[in-house]
């Protein structure tokens, strides 16, 4: 696929969005207008533009929490219309990262973790194992005691990326993860993705209104009242 929003990079394309258009409130509010734009496999692409571009939206049609008034999205080679289990999809297909984090206020560091892991996975003790790996390799493993109220923003932030990963996703989208860190978390949470990306593949997508942090990105893709105006190489 060619055009401001194809991939950069000669690969095998794990996201393929096709002339999609995402309408509200009976027609009245158009957030996406004919979004056409591919993600290779293990690319970390940055999605920026002003507030009410229809970067957000686009994320949550990646993430199957909504879908498309018309177009199609394809995930692995498959239209998201067409996945009958939608919630698994989300469960072992993609993690999801949001600003606020959306970590239980009740529970441990560990315990948030180990929550978006299926009884399927194994054992409980499994689980924990995997949550306690999780954390010492964002550099929590002193942490898994600890509830949010008790951790910095950049600490919960990076236990909501655990959380992202727990059951090894093939495809990270986050949306806005940097609004609420202060400049050092920020850059610590960019190499973080980055290192993600290297020694995992994992395939990359934030939602981001600064264009600082869309740079850390190898692909930055801009957006301006529901289309894809310009994407470029970082």
């Amino acid at each position: 696929m060619n055009g401001p929003g194809a991939a950069s990079v000669a690969s095998e394309p794990i996201i393929e969005v096709v002339d999609v258009v995402k309408v509200y409130r009976d027609g009245n509010i158009r957030a996406l207008d004919g979004v056409s734009l591919t993600v290779a496999r293990s690319e970390f692409v940055s999605i920026t533009g002003p507030s009410g571009c229809g970067k957000s939206t686009l994320l949550n049609l990646l993430a199957a929490l909504d879908q498309p008034t018309s177009g199609v999205v394809k995930v692995n080679g498959r239209d998201l219309r067409q996945v009958k289990d939608l919630s698994r999809y989300r469960r072992e297909e993609v993690g999801l990262v949001f600003q606020l984090h959306n970590l239980l206020p009740q529970l441990s560091a560990l315990a948030n973790i180990e929550i978006a892991m299926p009884h399927s996975r194994g054992r409980s003790q499994s689980r924990a194992e995997r949550a306690r790996d999780l954390l010492a390799e964002m550099g929590l493993a002193s942490a898994e005691r600890r509830v949010p109220a008790q951790l910095s923003g950049g600490e919960r932030q990076r236990v909501a990326i655990a959380r992202a990963l727990a059951n090894d996703p093939g495809i990270l989208l986050a949306d806005e993860p940097t609004g609420s860190l202060d400049s050092a978390s920020v850059d610590n949470f960019l190499q973080l993705l980055r290192r993600l990306r290297a020694e995992h593949g994992t395939t990359i997508v934030m939602v981001t209104h600064d264009n600082e942090v869309a740079a850390a990105a190898d692909r930055t893709i801009e957006m301006s009242d529901g289309r894809v105006v310009m994407a470029h190489v970082s």
